[in-house]
């Protein structure tokens, strides 16, 4: 929090999350809302895997890609998985890979980070610190883009490493209360310029200050252009 930038860019996405979480129709239609959301998102989160689609396509299933459909698998089970996240956020990563890499991953990769004690060791590393007891002056936000800069630059699985970090992202920010019922659509933030997102994580993977910096800015970046999405499903679900 103390590197130059987070804490403004952290503050800025929680106001922008704030805008969207305090629309009116979300009083009525907070579930519809939420499920575009998710579609939206796993159209994204699948075009930064390289499988990119028009929305509609997707919405109407007019594809035949495993990529989309592990996205959308994992876009359904978020509910569900974030009950196992802040217990055993292992189970929950596994969990996450299971719905993402079916079809895509043999059996006996499915949901089994790759046997290297580096990536075991750090993996656990990544639960002790966020079953440490914080700062309550440490945003969700933040916390997120740890996550999911984590899971990007381990590649603990042997596939759809990217689905499973933005899912993961997607959950701590639903736990924290940042964004508890899931509106906003972060993923549509990172796919909007795919080489910036790749340069980010690369800055976060250089281990330096700076990089971890660049990283975390970015992140919140994309959290607050996911909000302005969130804001554009909200306007279409009033009008009907």
């Amino acid at each position: 929090m103390s590197l130059p930038g987070v804490a403004d860019a952290a503050t800025a996405a929680r106001a922008d999350v704030d805008r969207l979480l305090g629309h009116r129709i979300l009083r009525k239609k907070s579930a519809e809302v939420s499920a575009e959301s998710l579609l939206r998102g796993a159209r994204a989160s699948a075009a930064l895997e390289g499988s990119a689609y028009q929305l509609e396509a997707v919405r109407s299933g007019q594809f035949e890609d495993p990529v989309v459909t592990g996205a959308l698998r994992v876009a359904g089970a978020i509910g569900k998985i974030a009950d196992t996240w802040d217990n055993a956020p292992l189970q929950a990563l596994a969990a996450l890979h299971l719905q993402a890499a079916t079809g895509i991953a043999g059996s006996d990769d499915l949901g089994r980070p790759t046997a290297d004690p580096r990536i075991s060791g750090r993996l656990q590393q990544l639960v002790q610190t966020l079953q440490t007891p914080r700062d309550r002056g440490v945003p969700g936000a933040v916390v997120a883009a740890i996550v999911h800069a984590e899971i990007l630059a381990l590649e603990p699985f042997a596939q759809m490493n990217g689905v499973v970090a933005r899912a993961a992202a997607r959950i701590v920010m639903v736990n924290a209360g940042v964004d508890p019922k899931s509106l906003a659509v972060p993923e549509v933030g990172y796919a909007e310029d795919e080489r910036a997102y790749q340069r980010a994580i690369a800055a976060y993977s250089s281990g330096t200050p700076d990089g971890v910096r660049q990283w975390i800015v970015y992140s919140c970046q994309a959290l607050s252009a996911g909000a302005t999405e969130g804001l554009a499903i909200c306007q279409a679900v009033l009008r009907g």
